[in-house]
């Protein structure tokens, strides 16, 4: 089975956790000083939202899966449509290890499809090799200029 996903990027994570909590009827599962997260059975949705140095509003939206086959599964459906934009094994995003396949839509919606093995002690992590200027951390695709896509 699949869940939902969806994304924002908030001003203010307090006052946008006060909002979604009243709206969920429930505290986050998981908060951080970046980051909340609802996993919400009803409707059965991970609502995530982070404070982060991007333009506030919808970041992506995706589908997480329960099961790995599930994933691949999606995985080969994008690769049908030729939309997968990067693929991810054993990646740090969203204070999770993930696997993931991140695809962008015909309107440059982003979809982040993934598969959740484990908790992160950090938002992400860097994918590129070190490199003699570091590259800060990015959940998903970057863009020509190497920043994280928006």
């Amino acid at each position: 089975m699949k869940r939902f996903h969806v994304h924002v990027n908030v001003a203010d994570l307090d006052a946008s956790i006060g909002f979604y909590s009243t709206l969920f009827g429930t505290a986050p599962s998981v908060r951080k000083s970046d980051y909340a997260k609802w996993m919400l059975d009803d409707p059965r949705v991970n609502f995530a939202i982070s404070q982060r140095e991007r333009a506030a509003g919808v970041d992506h939206l995706g589908l997480q899966a329960d099961e790995p086959q599930e994933l691949e599964e999606i995985g080969r459906r994008l690769a049908a449509a030729d939309a997968v934009a990067l693929a991810e094994h054993g990646t740090t995003c969203c204070y999770a290890h993930s696997d993931k396949y991140w695809a962008e839509d015909p309107q440059g919606v982003r979809w982040e499809t993934f598969h959740t093995h484990g908790e992160a002690t950090t938002y992400s992590t860097p994918t590129e090799p070190a490199a003699a200027t570091p590259v800060a951390p990015c959940c998903g695709p970057r863009n020509g200029s190497g920043q994280c896509a928006a």
